[in-house]
């Protein structure tokens, strides 16, 4: 039987993060060669990456319920984090959104290359916005411990503070 990750967002958020990038490059290439179904492999990659997303933000919220209380610094790079997570979600929908809006619009080429255009340029943003989330939760875990959770001897590291009795 198949078990769930628990948290689930660690697991989750890798998805979009691959779909997202690979999605980027094969659209700025169907900006500029709209051969060998790229706008379409384009379009299906950055419409996962898009939902892929939906669902990291989803479970960042729901699993934000485990870390519990944290230090005023580390509060604040996970504010960032989350709103960089949003900020993610919301461009990767909109590329997605103007991809398969361009391979829908075939009949009008001038309309499909500029939509093409458009979709690379938002697909760009949203792997920046892509690189500042990793970038504040690879801060949240490698550097402030949160969300590791090691037992060793009765001492417990959860969201950066050391729980227990030494």
């Amino acid at each position: 039987m198949i078990s769930i990750p628990s948290p689930l967002h660690p697991a989750i958020v890798h998805f979009p993060i691959v779909l997202i990038l690979l999605g980027t490059l094969a659209a700025v290439a169907a900006a500029f060669v709209r051969r060998f179904h790229l706008p379409w492999l384009a379009a299906a990659m950055l419409a996962g990456g898009a939902l892929g997303a939906i669902a990291a933000t989803w479970t960042g919220d729901e699993d934000q319920e485990i870390v519990g209380e944290l230090a005023p610094t580390t509060e604040g790079i996970l504010e960032q984090h989350e709103q960089w997570g949003k900020r993610t979600r919301n461009i990767a929908i909109l590329a997605a959104l103007l991809a398969t809006a361009g391979v829908s619009t075939t009949r009008f080429p001038k309309v499909a290359r500029g939509l093409g255009i458009a979709a690379a340029v938002a697909a760009v943003s949203a792997s920046y916005a892509v690189s500042e989330t990793g970038h504040y939760g690879g801060q949240l875990v490698y550097k402030n411990g949160v969300g590791i959770n090691t037992t060793t001897g009765n001492s417990q590291s959860v969201g950066g503070e050391k729980t227990g009795t030494d």
